[in-house]
């Protein structure tokens, strides 16, 4: 990995959490792609979600994780293949060979450990990659498995902001005073915090559900309306970057970078 972009001396870090399934790596992939059309390249996106998924919703394709290389550096430091070179050093090497690089983003993904070990070790690898490449990036968008777990085991020490999905249904609201409860007990530290609720199918629901902003004492809170093409597009396994500037949802997406973003 040979490094051209000029080095930053803090990242502006945006991480996206919420339950499964409720659109989580569809906004990741939409916030990493509109922070390149407002200029703000390059990005790294960070799949932290064992379930990879967050390159098909890019357009790229993961063909190393996280957990791929660290059995792979451990075999290889068994083996005597790496002579001369000590375990953290290939280690380094195998997440630099993680690396998946775009035009205007690079994407490093966790993924689930191939061998014996827990997700603890996977984390604190990501977590270290994390510190060692983010330098050299404006902008991280980082995208949570289920619930709050990363951002819990301090894969990132702060963030710029946390963005808490979830969908207009009771158990959704639900999620988020849990989610939120867990982010105060666990110290969870950012700067901003905008709600998203996702797939509005009706508009009144707008007004119904105003009172989270203050419920939940977030800075922002963004309805995104159920859209055919959207939908579309990621049953298609297409990259979202092609939804053009006034689809509805990239304009709600538009409208938070530009509350938050220089």
């Amino acid at each position: 990995m040979d490094f051209t972009y000029k080095a930053h001396s803090m990242s502006f870090l945006i991480a996206i959490s919420g339950k499964g399934g409720v659109g989580k790596t569809t906004l990741s992939s939409l916030i990493v792609s509109r922070l390149i059309a407002r200029g703000c390249q390059p990005v790294l996106a960070v799949d932290a979600d064992p379930n990879t998924c967050l390159d098909s919703a890019l357009g790229v394709k993961v063909e190393k994780t996280i957990g791929r290389v660290r059995e792979e550096a451990r075999e290889e430091a068994k083996k005597g293949m790496a002579s001369g070179v000590s375990k953290q050093e290939m280690l380094e090497l195998k997440i630099s060979e993680s690396l998946v690089e775009a035009k205007d983003f690079d994407l490093i993904a966790m993924g689930r450990p191939e061998g014996p070990g827990c997700y603890c070790y996977a984390n604190n690898v990501l977590k270290e990659a994390i510190h060692k490449i983010a330098v050299h990036y404006p902008y991280v968008v980082l995208d949570n498995e289920a619930g709050l777990e990363n951002l819990s085991r301090r894969i990132v020490s702060k963030v710029d902001l946390l963005i808490m999905v979830a969908d207009a249904s009771k158990s959704g609201r639900q999620t988020l005073a849990r989610l939120h409860a867990l982010a105060q007990e666990m110290e969870v530290k950012y700067a901003r915090l905008a709600v998203i609720i996702n797939r509005i199918r009706r508009p009144e629901m707008e007004q119904e559900l105003h009172g989270l902003k203050a419920e939940l004492k977030a800075d922002f809170l963004v309805f995104i309306p159920d859209d055919e093409a959207l939908a579309f597009q990621a049953e298609q396994g297409r990259p979202l970057s092609v939804l053009p500037a006034d689809n509805p949802v990239v304009k709600k997406v538009d409208a938070l970078l530009a509350a938050v973003v220089n």
